[in-house]
């Protein structure tokens, strides 16, 4: 039952708060900030209440490793969200991210010294085609949709390549993160509740220097388009009641994925994000609309083909029928 909790969880979770994004970026691009700041805020006054006990429960990882993986952290949630104003479409915002595999690999490699068979490696060469593909027909798309003008194509083309590289840093400082907290918890044993309140209540003093971005985009959120709220018949502006779902779904995600985590292997919790993020990319292009080519259908199936081949489940289903046989 825990299971199937947990996988619901996480499907409706993060599919939902893929929409409730898209509906924030479409309005506003550069929101990107105020969703990271909401979202901090909510997930370390849920962790301060259940999980520290009003501060009265001491953490066993101390503090000061804490602050490099916060740092990490706050880094990428920035950088990715902040990337959504650079031009980056949410399909290719999703596909890029999916390529955390490569980055992983690689810093596996470089930092921990491992060594991968063959069809890993064939693996992580499909993933890095798939988001190539995907990622040269977006560049075509942006000079396309600027192509009245030239001086304005070449900026909005600018700023595009500006994107590309802030979601390539945070990919890697994300797998980076993961092997630092992997070492953490060899050490000091897996407490993932109290990582996520840490993680996201000590970076809050660092949004003081975004303040003035999240102010405007308060100024921004409270001159939307008022609607009704049924159950307490009141108009709320529509970016408020899109943020405040953003934030909800975050959670739900986050707290799905965590569940998953202490019920299934590892590889069912990849299997069941690279599938969440699949549907996520089909709901995104056909209720949005979202300009997509035969080619960005073909970069994602091979994106897709990739991540399964790397966590092995074919394989591993075929061994298990032999087995019941």
């Amino acid at each position: 039952m825990g299971t199937v909790f947990a996988v619901l969880l996480v499907f409706v979770g993060c599919c939902s708060n893929v929409v409730s994004l898209e509906l924030l970026v479409r309005e506003f691009p550069g929101c990107g900030n105020i969703v990271t700041f909401a979202q901090f805020a909510f997930i370390a006054l849920e962790g301060f209440v259940f999980e520290t006990r009003l501060g009265t429960k001491k953490p066993v990882i101390p503090i000061s490793n804490y602050g490099i993986m916060v740092t990490m952290f706050f880094t990428v949630s920035v950088i990715n969200n902040y990337a959504l104003n650079f031009n980056i479409a949410m399909p290719l915002h999703m596909i890029f991210r999916s390529g955390s595999l490569i980055a992983n690999m690689i810093l596996g490699i470089v930092i921990l010294k491992k060594r991968y068979s063959v069809s890993k490696y064939l693996s992580i060469a499909l993933v890095s085609a798939g988001i190539f593909i995907c990622t040269v027909m977006s560049a075509k798309q942006v000079n396309v949709a600027n192509e009245g003008s030239e001086e304005d194509g070449f900026y909005a083309f600018v700023r595009w390549l500006v994107g590309i590289a802030m979601l390539t840093f945070a990919l890697l400082m994300s797998a980076r993160m993961g092997i630092f907290q992997e070492t953490l918890y060899k050490r000091y044993g897996k407490h993932s509740k109290e990582a996520l309140f840490y993680n996201h209540f000590l970076p809050l003093p660092a949004f003081l220097l975004l303040s003035s971005d999240i102010y405007s985009h308060c100024v921004h959120f409270s001159h939307s388009t008022p609607a009704l709220v049924p159950v307490i018949q009141l108009n709320v502006p529509i970016m408020w009641l899109y943020l405040l779902a953003n934030v909800i779904t975050q959670y739900v995600c986050i707290r799905g994925v965590f569940i998953l985590t202490t019920e299934c292997a590892s590889l069912t919790v990849t299997l069941v994000v690279t599938l969440r993020k699949f549907l996520s990319l089909i709901f995104s292009i056909v209720y949005f609309q979202n300009p997509f080519t035969a080619w960005h259908w073909a970069g994602t199936a091979v994106v897709f083909m990739g991540t399964l081949l790397y966590t092995e489940v074919l394989s591993r289903v075929t061994a298990a029928r032999k087995k019941a046989e």
